[in-house]
């Protein structure tokens, strides 16, 4: 009988066609966003993440004033952002941080002010928290796309990706075009906030693209594992996060990342080489 419960729990939501577009769209945004977050997790851009973010709210604002798709305001913004971080950062006696919560704060601030003018929107809205439930045929093949050339990107330039964020300094001395992979890391991030706005919104998007590969970095020193681990707790998270936001009539976006913060939780925990709980057993032997 328990089985039975647990089944129709499970295929109760499946006969509704946007419950399975909504479950599909989860599942890939938060594998995408996973392994991403690997990449940022090991480079310490967590600011970044935050900064650009925030940053694509007044391309959102003025793609829907002038009309047009709201991801390619979203996308301009979000690259425009990038090309700000880096142009102050290089230009400048500023710290990195410090450039990355003056773009941040600047562009979101000046969204915030063109919101106040523009008569707000459901769909406005939805970009701000998410609305995955009801994601339309043209935003659920943009998130394809945008999670496939993603993926490509990060298949094609791993190893070259994966030093920059090890060891720039490292990389730059054996030859590497540390600037164009600068650019082309915070692009993809660009990328996939666009993609993910539909899930979480851009309030919690961060949330997306730093708590997965957080969560494996606790729990693997190996960044293959780690990567691993990342898509795993992304795409359960995504998945398991939209059946219980049914089930609870919750904001999904929300569900989601609240899943993934107790994954890290226990990781933190019990992790059995990095853990808190192993920790403490050492100190006390």
């Amino acid at each position: 009988m328990s089985v039975e419960i647990v089944w129709q729990w499970f295929v109760a939501p499946l006969q509704f066609e946007f419950m399975l577009k909504a479950i599909f769209v989860s599942a890939l945004v938060g594998f995408v966003c996973s392994v991403l977050s690997c990449y940022l997790t090991l480079k310490g851009w967590a600011l970044m993440g935050d900064a650009v973010s925030h940053a694509v709210l007044p391309g959102v604002v003025i793609a829907y004033i002038l009309n047009v798709p709201l991801a390619i305001g979203a996308f301009v913004f979000g690259v425009g952002s990038v090309i700000s971080i880096g142009f102050i950062k290089a230009r400048t006696r500023v710290k990195e941080d410090t450039v990355m919560g003056l773009v941040f704060t600047g562009f979101f601030a000046f969204g915030l002010v063109l919101i106040s003018k523009t008569r707000i929107s459901v769909d406005l809205m939805h970009i701000l928290f998410g609305n995955v439930l009801g994601i339309s045929d043209q935003n659920l093949m943009q998130t394809i796309i945008i999670s496939a050339v993603t993926i490509v990107f990060l298949m094609i330039l791993r190893k070259d990706l994966l030093l920059f964020c090890f060891d720039a300094t490292h990389a730059h001395s054996i030859g590497l075009n540390t600037t164009a992979l600068y650019y082309i890391l915070l692009t993809l991030l660009a990328l996939i906030i666009v993609a993910a706005q539909q899930t979480v919104g851009i309030i919690l998007v961060i949330a997306m693209l730093l708590t997965p590969g957080a969560t494996a970095y606790m729990l693997s020193d190996d960044f293959g594992k780690m990567t691993l681990i990342a898509a795993i707790s992304g795409v359960f998270s995504g998945v398991m996060g939209t059946y219980i936001s049914y089930y609870l009539d919750a904001a999904t976006g929300g569900c989601i990342v609240v899943l993934q913060t107790l994954l890290f939780v226990i990781a933190m925990i019990f992790a059995p080489k990095h853990g808190l709980l192993v920790k403490t057993l050492q100190t006390h032997s």
